[in-house]
């Protein structure tokens, strides 16, 4: 039965909001928005895979969800997502900029091509540039709201995966930062949530590792015998949602494990496998 997932009342930490979520019919997305509906709230999945996302909407049931095709490089999908959050729902309590794209791995830079990197680059920051700005036009009114980017460990550090794709994630740890430090006199708070990877098919086969999720021979975690999942960056995205986090703006809230912290591969602490 749809809905019947729901959590008593007590234990909801999103009872009563609204959100959108950009790229919200597979992966990281659907998860946070099965999460987000599971702690109360309403979502509104926007994706550019309509059967991916309806068929996510069905299952949660027509009063909780609603799928609306976004594609989050075209400013007009993207305004209308929000009106349509706001004409179903009546409010947008919650923005989740989740959408995301990534270019062919050429680790020459002479090698990469230009088309590709801009693609990347339409996709993580002018998208999510676009779901910050609809965003806040709505919430300003409201005074109040909370925007939250999906980054990544490549907003950190360099190395990690192409050259478009490191460069957008930084770009938009920094992007939130200047959005947060404009809306704060309306009471909305803007963030990052800066996940590990997490080992999907797709990163897999990027990354080149076997069944297990390992490359091996090389040291890629620092927290023995923990694997991150989706889940875990759904929980943080509830936080940051929720009034727990009400005087957390931003912030880039690193979910790695300490990976961005230290070189698991040198120093007196360092190890091998």
């Amino acid at each position: 039965m749809a809905g019947s997932c729901l959590l008593p009342a007590v234990a909801r930490r999103l009872e009563g909001k609204v959100a959108l979520i950009t790229g919200g019919a597979t992966g990281i997305g659907e998860c946070i928005a099965r999460s987000f509906c599971k702690h109360g709230a309403k979502v509104i999945i926007a994706d550019i895979q309509d059967n991916l996302g309806e068929s996510v909407c069905r299952e949660l049931g027509a009063n909780l969800a609603v799928f609306v095709h976004c594609d989050v490089t075209i400013e007009s999908d993207v305004e209308e997502a929000v009106d349509i959050a706001i004409s179903t729902f009546g409010k947008l309590d919650i923005m989740v900029n989740n959408a995301a794209a990534i270019d062919p791995w050429k680790p020459s830079i002479v090698n990469n091509d230009i088309a590709d990197f801009e693609r990347v680059v339409k996709v993580n920051l002018i998208g999510v540039f676009l779901g910050t700005k609809h965003a806040a036009r709505v919430m300003i009114p409201s005074r109040k709201g909370s925007i939250i980017t999906i980054g990544s460990v490549c907003s950190s550090i360099g190395g990690v995966a192409t050259h478009a794709y490191t460069s957008t994630k930084h770009a938009t740890v920094r992007l939130a930062k200047n959005v947060a430090a404009e809306l704060g006199q309306f009471g909305i708070r803007v963030n990052c949530l800066s996940p590990y990877f997490i080992a999907t098919p797709s990163a897999k086969n990027f990354f080149k590792m076997d069944e297990d999720g390992v490359c091996r021979g090389t040291v890629y975690s620092n927290l023995e015998g923990v694997k991150l999942e989706k889940e875990d960056v759904a929980e943080a995205a509830i936080y940051l949602g929720s009034d727990e986090s009400k005087y957390v703006s931003g912030h880039n809230l690193a979910l790695d494990g300490g990976f961005t912290t230290i070189n698991p591969a040198f120093g007196v602490f360092s190890r091998s496998i």
